[in-house]
């Protein structure tokens, strides 16, 4: 059962999903429509979802549920993993791909190869305040509160340590 996205409460239950590119305005309006058929269709074991996606960035979906109504369970979670293997081909698309990073820069979303991180930190071009899109966020409230976040406030603080 679709409801927007702003009326799902904090603890909503999340998953973020990073494109390799950003979408066109018309590709967004497309995926969009396609992402609502699946959201108001999508159910656990019988009883409906309530949930809801979002096009972040024009390169992130996400998708939420309020799991107080019904629990996502592995068959329904399943369902939208295959559901977004459909949209990748469809629209050409990488959103499985987690080697890359994505930050904020200048307003546009960069995506630096993992294996870059280091490097990038050591010729300044990514700092402790880098905003970092953390696709591991796992509710809507974190979503809301904290994203993008300061590479320094995640898993990436490491690179940003004196070395000794």
């Amino acid at each position: 059962m679709y409801v927007p996205f702003h009326q799902l409460p904090p603890h909503s239950r999340l998953w973020i999903y990073q494109l390799d590119r950003p979408l066109s305005d018309q590709e967004e309006k497309a995926m969009e429509q396609k992402l609502e058929e699946f959201v108001t269709e999508w159910s656990s074991h019988g009883n409906d979802l309530q949930a809801s996606f979002q096009i972040k960035e024009k390169q992130f979906v996400v998708l939420a549920t309020n799991e107080q109504v019904a629990s996502a369970s592995g068959c329904s979670i399943d369902k939208s993993v295959n559901f977004l293997r459909k949209v990748e081909q469809e629209f050409r698309v990488q959103l499985f791909d987690r080697t890359q990073l994505a930050f904020q820069q200048n307003g546009d979303v960069k995506l630096v190869p993992m294996a870059q991180i280091k490097a990038e930190v050591e010729k300044g071009t990514l700092s402790p305040d880098s905003l970092y899109f953390d696709t591991l966020v796992s509710t809507v409230g974190g979503l809301q509160q904290q994203w993008p976040v300061p590479a320094k406030d995640t898993w990436l603080a490491r690179y940003f340590q004196p070395v000794s």
